[in-house]
């Protein structure tokens, strides 16, 4: 079955789609994606992970289709940090 594996910081992002065997878990389809050697830095004891938004087991089974996404923790309060303004808008 094809799923998709996502996982974004802030200077580069990646989705793959990769082919996986049925009753594949979200940690097997993790580790056939190769993404934990393209970030090292992710830490899957610690990092949350979901399928599609919502929080997920490692230990969960895929359906075809489903998009795993690998969850950094926030740094910022965005309700504290200022807006950054993009260069080139004109709205302001």
């Amino acid at each position: 079955m094809q799923i998709g594996v996502a996982y974004s910081e802030p200077a580069q992002q990646l989705w793959l789609r990769i082919e996986v065997p049925d009753e594949t878990t979200v940690l097997g389809a993790i580790e056939q994606s190769g993404i934990l050697k393209k970030f090292p830095a992710i830490n899957l004891a610690s990092d949350t992970v979901g399928v599609f938004g919502k929080a997920a087991e490692l230990d969960a089974r895929l359906k075809p289709g489903d998009r795993v996404e690998i969850y950094r923790a926030i740094t910022a309060d965005p309700a504290t940090v200022p807006r950054r303004v993009i260069a080139g808008d004109d709205d302001e």
